[in-house]
């Protein structure tokens, strides 16, 4: 049997959208999907229990409806994913980790939007932070009104020399019939003695070199590249409006305690109005 995908899932409204995009997801790579609620996680579920039960019959009783229903849902939406449910009695964030070295992805819903933007649950963050696989944060409640083809868009920076986001966003795009927007922010080079004509062509043959491996394995899928001068954060924010998908890789630094994700990614994971996919990148040669 394939590699499956684990989706975190409370019984929330957010995480069930979750769900959702899981097993369509599930679906159409044609693997297995495991729906994972973990106990000291709370519960959204309104349990039938008698409220005399002991409180941990009533929370084991919950967390099983949770599950459930879960495991319902994607058999009504998609009969043809083999689905399986568990209940880990531990933190969501270890649970899924634990569960990220064995899946071909990890899936978890955003937990809300603010006025101001995406609010971000502390469970989603930390868990993109330390997977072991690529975390989809689904996103929900964006502007479906889009205007020409569907699109991903892939943020690369200079350091990401491992294809493994490229690699990624590619193969999720053939999936899905979707092209590739590649986005790369430059650093204003004034000191440089190279003019803008020469700079121009050095980060186009580093984007030739970046995506070499990711365009000959999938020549059907478009391509446009976005190359800008600046800042990358309100460059990859312009290009997601409309887009299905962000995709963004994370090194991983040998110490654990010290940040996973970078500035852009946070803010991206917590501003971007689609979903974003965190793909793990080892350094290169590490």
């Amino acid at each position: 049997m394939s590699t499956p995908l684990v989706v975190g899932t409370d019984g929330s409204d957010d995480a069930l959208r979750a769900v959702d995009w899981a097993a369509d997801e599930a679906a159409l790579r044609g693997c297995p999907l495991r729906l994972l609620h973990a106990s000291l996680w709370e519960s959204y579920a309104t349990s039938a229990m008698p409220t005399a039960r002991n409180p941990q019959a009533r929370r084991d009783a919950a967390a099983r409806e949770v599950v459930a229903g879960a495991e319902e849902r994607v058999r009504q939406r998609r009969p043809e994913v083999t689905v399986s449910g568990a209940v880990r009695e531990e933190d969501p964030v270890n649970a899924l980790v634990d569960a990220s070295d064995h899946a071909a992805m990890v899936v978890v819903g955003s937990q809300g939007h603010g006025l101001s933007g995406v609010v971000l649950g502390s469970v989603s963050l930390t868990v993109a932070a330390q997977a072991h696989c690529p975390v989809a944060v689904v996103r929900t409640g964006r502007d479906t009104g889009r205007v020409g083809g569907q699109w991903a868009v892939l943020g690369l920076a200079a350091p990401h020399r491992n294809p493994a986001a490229a690699d990624f966003a590619f193969a999720e795009a053939a999936l899905h019939g979707y092209g590739v927007t590649v986005v790369h922010a430059t650093v204003r080079a004034s000191r440089s003695a190279a003019g803008p004509a020469q700079r121009g062509q050095e980060v186009e043959d580093w984007l030739d070199a970046a995506l070499a491996r990711s365009v000959a394995g999938h020549p059907d899928v478009p391509v446009r590249r976005v190359v800008v001068a600046g800042r990358a954060h309100p460059a990859l924010l312009a290009a997601t409006k409309g887009a299905e998908l962000l995709v963004l890789g994370a090194r991983r630094r040998a110490n654990p305690l010290g940040p996973q994700l970078g500035p852009v990614n946070h803010a991206m994971l917590h501003q971007a109005p689609c979903t974003v996919v965190i793909v793990p990148v080892q350094p290169a040669g590490g």
